[in-house]
């Protein structure tokens, strides 16, 4: 075995080249195949466990034993110039390569091995491993141990995969609602939007309850549900009945009620009851795209299509629930671990909170975007209070859930007098986000939210200039 050092290169020892790559701490593994402009040909250039083959490229998971991506130099496409092997820190561990330990990448193949122990790595989250280069017709590797302070989104950028502004799909205008009347919202509240789901389906009414024989009086002020056996409890109550009224409800305060006459879209596993005809499909995070975009940010939606005609309910660890009622004018900038179901007629994309580009975190810069007109459902860790955005506004990147996407968001520093160690648990950094023009954010009582880093997840991307509010904000 050759050891090499930090941007030394030596002749591919084969055509079949196996590269391991070991670390002390958790990292992933991907590979980027490139063109003789050091750019992906597409998406479909970047290999990792969501798409774990191109050609002459393949991922294979190490198990514990170092991850491994296998090329064959002679299957490679003629315009494929180089492939680079990467790691970067998962998120679950330390939070950069400075206290990840060991970082080892190895080359082998039967004719022999050559290996590069990466040393002197201090705020990288990512790292260029090795590279497998086209040199006069001949292959050879190059030790390149380059970092990048932005994680895995820095690499795949600097190289061409896009990470941002995906165009959103083409969709046609939904139909004029039928006219409808939501309960009134409770005071203090701002009034419903114009945005009215669609009517519930039509199902027969299920049969009068009625006593039994025996002389066993009901329940007063009780009505049992249908199926309900003749008994007394408080369960029977009508505030543990189901709600009524179309679309996406509220259940109680920790459930969500789907009126399904179609399609919706709803959080992977958060099903907990279902009635009628429904049929369920796993969509992952939207597609091969999304998955890059996913594996890249950390951030997106796990998502099923549920359709059919019934009635889903839906809930997510009992997080509290919330409805949001967009009307196209302005979008809703979210952590995606906080979305619990949603309209068809919303889309997403992934982008990077504005004002981030530069710290030392591939965690807590991106954020899903909803845009177009729709209900959504949401979840926080307590009961949240909205600010309105009429002054300069900041919040912990872990309370901060949601915001106006049309509102100007940055990230700002407060460890010049040691505020890291005070303002909220695991920063790292003393970074708050910042918030202003005209709208609103929501934040929970919370800084442990589900699935991590919220706030700093997150976009808060200019989506228009007019800084339109949603209609609706809480059902």
């Amino acid at each position: 075995m050759t050891d090499l050092a930090r941007g030394e290169n030596r002749p591919a020892p084969g055509d079949r080249l196996t590269v391991t790559v070991t670390c002390s701490a958790p990292v992933d593994v991907s590979a980027l195949l490139l063109n003789s402009a050091g750019r992906v040909r597409s998406d479909a250039d970047f290999v990792f466990f969501n798409q774990p083959v191109a050609p002459g490229v393949t991922y294979r998971h190490g198990r514990g034993a170092g991850d491994v991506v296998d090329i064959q130099t002679s299957a490679l496409p003629g315009d494929v110039d180089r492939v680079v092997v990467t790691a970067s820190l998962d998120g679950n561990g330390p939070p950069t390569f400075a206290s990840a330990g060991s970082l080892r990448a190895t080359i082998a193949s039967p004719s022999g091995t050559l290996a590069f122990p990466m040393t002197g790595l201090s705020t990288e989250t990512a790292v260029v491993c090795v590279e497998i280069y086209r040199r006069g017709g001949a292959w050879k590797v190059r030790a390149v141990g380059q970092g990048y302070d932005n994680g895995l989104a820095g690499i795949a950028t600097a190289f061409g995969v896009s990470i941002d502004d995906e165009p959103a799909p083409q969709t046609p205008a939904p139909a004029p609602p039928p006219a409808y009347r939501p309960p009134p919202p409770p005071a203090n509240q701002p009034p419903p939007p114009a945005y009215q789901p669609a009517p519930p389906p039509s199902y027969p009414p299920p049969p009068a309850y009625s006593a039994p024989a025996a002389a066993v009086p009901p329940p007063p002020m009780h009505s049992p549900q249908q199926g309900a056996l003749p008994m007394q409890s408080e369960l029977f109550a009508p505030s543990h009945a189901e709600v009524t009224g179309a679309g996406i409800q509220k259940q109680g305060g920790k459930m969500i009620k789907v009126a399904v006459n179609g399609e919706v879209m709803a959080r992977a596993g958060s099903m907990v009851a279902y009635q009628g005809d429904l049929q369920f499909q796993a969509l992952g995070a939207g597609g091969i795209g999304r998955a890059i975009q996913q594996r890249l940010t950390g951030e997106g939606v796990p998502l099923m299509k549920v359709s059919g005609r019934g009635d889903l309910f839906v809930a997510n660890g009992a997080a509290d629930v919330h409805t949001i009622d967009l009307d196209g004018t302005d979008g809703l900038t979210i952590n995606g671990a906080n979305v619990l179901a949603f309209d068809s007629t919303l889309r997403y994309d992934i982008r990077m909170v504005q004002g981030a580009a530069g710290f030392a975190s591939n965690a807590g810069l991106f954020n899903c975007v909803f845009t177009g007109r729709g209900r959504i459902a949401i979840t926080t860790h307590g009961t949240p209070v909205v600010l309105n955005v009429d002054q300069p506004t900041y919040a912990d990147p872990q309370a901060a859930v949601a915001w106006s996407s049309s509102l100007q968001t940055g990230i700002k520093r407060n460890d010049s007098f040691g505020l890291g160690r005070l303002m909220g648990r695991s920063t790292g950094e003393g970074m708050t986000l910042s918030f202003s023009g005209h709208g609103f954010v929501i934040v929970q009582p919370s800084e442990l939210p589900p699935g991590g880093f919220v706030g700093g997840t997150g976009g808060g991307q200019e989506a228009g200039q007019s800084g339109g509010v949603l209609g609706g904000l809480f059902g």
